[in-house]
Formats: C-alpha cells, sequence, structure tokens
C-alpha cells in the first residue's frame, strides 16, 4: 500500500462533504505532476486529506476506491480522475505550521512543494503525522 495527500479548499470540497457523500470522483486536476500521482494511485492506498487555502490543516484520511480513467470534466485525454471514499477521521487535524515545525517532516511534499495539490507521503511521514494526530 501507498500513502498520498490530497489537497481541497474547505469551501470547494471539504473532509464533511466527503464523508456525507461516501464517495467522490477526484477530477479537476490539471498539473502533470499531480495528474502522475493520480495515476500511481492504487485501490486500497490511503490518501491524506488536506483542507487548502482555508484552515491548511490534514483532517482525515480517504482511501481510493477505484482506480485511475478519463477525467469526465475534459476533453483532453491526458488528465485523469480517481475515487475516494472516506476512511477515518483523525482524532485532531494536523495544521501545516506544526508540520513545518517537525524537522522530521523537512522533506516532505508537503513543506517542499507546496502548491502540488496530489503528492506521495513516504511510510515514515505517514507514521509522524498520525503520531501528531494523536493517533
Amino acid at each position: 500500500m501507498a500513502y498520498w495527500l490530497a489537497k481541497s479548499e474547505p469551501s470547494v470540497y471539504s473532509w464533511d462533504n466527503l464523508v456525507k457523500d461516501k464517495n467522490t470522483v477526484w477530477d479537476g486536476v490539471r498539473n502533470y505532476a499531480a495528474r502522475n500521482n493520480l495515476k500511481a494511485m492504487k485501490k486500497g492506498d490511503e490518501v491524506f486529506f488536506y483542507h487548502s487555502n482555508e484552515g491548511m490543516e490534514i483532517v482525515g484520511i480517504a482511501k481510493v476506491s477505484k482506480e485511475f480513467y478519463k477525467d469526465p470534466t475534459s476533453d483532453d485525454d491526458a488528465w485523469v480522475v480517481v475515487e475516494l471514499k472516506p476512511f477515518k477521521k483523525l482524532k485532531k487535524s494536523v495544521p501545516l505550521e506544526v508540520i513545518k515545525k517537525d524537522k522530521r517532516l523537512a522533506n516532505m511534499a508537503l513543506v517542499r512543494l507546496g502548491r502540488l495539490s496530489v503528492q506521495p507521503v513516504t511510510e515514515e511521514e505517514c507514521k509522524i503525522i498520525m503520531e501528531l494526530a494523536g493517533e
């Protein structure tokens, strides 16, 4: 299993929306690196759900429920989507400022590549995030 992080502005689509919907299509990604990360996701992989711009914190964990296919919101075959379902709300959210202050996470993509909307998370980073979340 691999670990990922996906960003969404809570005013556009929040963790609560995902829980209510029970499953969602992760569409609209228009960055090649993020697209390649979507293509690398496998069913059952865990995805940290990150509220961007407002809140700026990891709030829950989703799972990949369907692997990539063509993005129905684009006429260009280059763009893909995956489907995500909620897995677990974190006991406590993990704010970006906490992540940036933790030297163990200095190489995390969230710290180094702040604008990338879909990014890999290493197993070690996952363990540290879970520790910070009180899990």
